[in-house]
């Protein structure tokens, strides 16, 4: 397997409630010979491909929210559903946060953001996190 579709699979799973950092596999890479582009491109449409699978879970799958497999507690979401509403549709270019932003890009499938909209400032976000990662690599 190429080191991009690792770094897309890893940033895809770390997006999602799998305890995964997807920037200790950057920087790793960073520190080889891959080029950076294609890693902060990998990086970036995976965990946002990630992120996009939350939101389907929210607009889809909430009536599931009180079986005892679902992940977040209903506080949890009931707290991102008025911070979403108190900040908005903006909120989510905080989405790679690592402590809340999988619940909010969860809560925009609730609030029925449209998808291409959730795409851009999600994965505007979360580049400007790798491209954080990358300037602390060098």
């Amino acid at each position: 397997m190429s080191v991009y579709l690792a770094l897309f699979t890893t940033s895809l799973l770390a997006a999602t409630i799998l305890p995964i950092s997807s920037e200790v596999m950057l920087y790793a890479l960073l520190q080889g010979d891959s080029p950076a582009g294609p890693l902060l491109l990998a990086a970036t449409l995976g965990n946002t491909v990630g992120s996009a699978v939350n939101w389907g879970l929210g607009r889809y799958l909430l009536h599931f929210r009180e079986r005892p497999w679902f992940y977040f507690t209903t506080e949890q979401i009931d707290k991102a559903q008025h911070w979403f509403q108190r900040y908005g549709v903006w909120s989510l270019l905080f989405a790679w946060l690592p402590l809340g932003g999988d619940v909010l890009t969860l809560v925009a499938g609730v609030m029925r953001v449209r998808l291409w909209l959730f795409l851009i400032l999600v994965g505007l976000g979360k580049s400007l996190r790798y491209l954080t990662v990358m300037a602390l690599a060098r």
